[in-house]
């Protein structure tokens, strides 16, 4: 009888650990902010830069709409930054590819804003 309690007791803990897992990784993609600064593009790099504090993301567009509304602007050469405004959310950076030497993978849902000119102010310096 006592095996029983300890094999319900273990099974219970499983379903809790379970259960929370789960919720804290949905808690990242309930988090979605709206954040403004530069965006680069190539083949190798897809980066932003939060003006504000400095800090650089790896970029994955989940929207499927920031690259293409960068390639439609036909730059001459890859990675000239600009000017952007998205809805997006923050997850931990692949440590086995290349955003692992950025801060967080910025994961983008929404297009607000992208142009050439950068604005005046901590993204202009």
């Amino acid at each position: 009888m006592r095996i029983l309690k300890n094999i319900a007791f273990l099974f219970v803990i499983a379903i809790a650990i379970a259960a929370c897992d789960r919720k804290s990784g949905t808690a990242e993609h309930d988090t979605t902010r709206v954040i403004k600064g530069l965006y680069s593009f190539g083949p190798e790099v897809h980066s932003f830069t939060d003006c504000e504090e400095g800090r650089e993301y790896w970029v994955a567009d989940s929207a499927k709409t920031l690259e293409l509304a960068y390639s439609n602007l036909h730059f001459e050469k890859p990675y000239e930054p600009v000017y952007i405004e998205v809805e997006c959310h923050f997850i931990k950076s692949d440590s086995l590819k290349i955003s692992a030497d950025y801060d967080s993978t910025m994961v983008v849902t929404k297009l607000l804003k992208l142009t050439k000119e950068i604005p005046d102010g901590p993204c202009n310096q």
